[in-house]
């Protein structure tokens, strides 16, 4: 299958809703082993990107999900972790270190502080592509989805998609390996496609 946005979201479905990684020991977890506490909604695709991230790790986290609305509202230690209320959160140690941000999530976990293999650790041939990849789905992909989603230009969907399509390596957005750009892009290029179906069925749709 040649490099292209399907082949890319083929491989994003089965890369992300693979069943969870086994924990495996490392030095992190045989030294001073951190308390790593991921807090999230799981409908939020900001988080998305984020626990894909943690998945492939294969850190040890503990997951808890909060109401992003309701009667109740966001509960006071959440507020104090991050008062901009916004998720995800990853805290480290019981707040010792926090990141309130899904990009700086996405940091953390490539950086391979939280698992001494640091599975989604970039190497030098391709991590100025991974930075490029992860800007352009942030400034550019995200927006553009979300207007044609709200009835927007579907044009400019349609035209960004296409220059997407002709610079995926394959069979992920920088070659043979998972990195964080892909984490970053799947929760928000599988939203487009259900909303106007990307890939070999929908093709004409892109394209035209």
């Amino acid at each position: 299958m040649k490099p292209s946005l399907f082949a890319l979201l083929t491989a994003l479905r089965v890369h992300s809703f693979r069943p969870p990684m086994p924990i495996r020991e490392s030095s992190t977890m045989l030294g001073a082993k951190k308390s790593i506490q991921f807090i999230t909604n799981k409908k939020c695709p900001f988080a998305q990107k984020a626990w894909v991230a943690l998945e492939t790790s294969g850190c040890e986290y503990e997951m808890k999900e909060i109401s992003l609305y309701g009667s109740g509202g966001k509960p006071q230690w959440f507020w104090q972790l991050n008062p901009r209320g916004t998720v995800p959160v990853l805290s480290i140690n019981d707040g010792a270190e926090v990141y309130a941000d899904s990009e700086d999530i996405l940091d953390v976990v490539q950086s391979g502080m939280l698992e001494s293999e640091g599975l989604l650790s970039t190497g030098d041939e391709v991590r100025e592509s991974v930075v490029e990849w992860r800007r352009q789905i942030t400034e550019r992909l995200i927006p553009v989805g979300r207007s044609a989603v709200l009835g927007g230009s579907l044009p400019n969907l349609r035209s960004l998609l296409r220059e997407f399509d002709a610079k995926i390596k394959g069979p992920y957005l920088t070659g043979g390996e998972f990195t964080s750009a892909d984490a970053a892009m799947f929760p928000f290029i599988w939203r487009i496609d259900k909303e106007f179906t990307v890939g070999q069925d929908g093709e004409e749709k892109i394209k035209s």
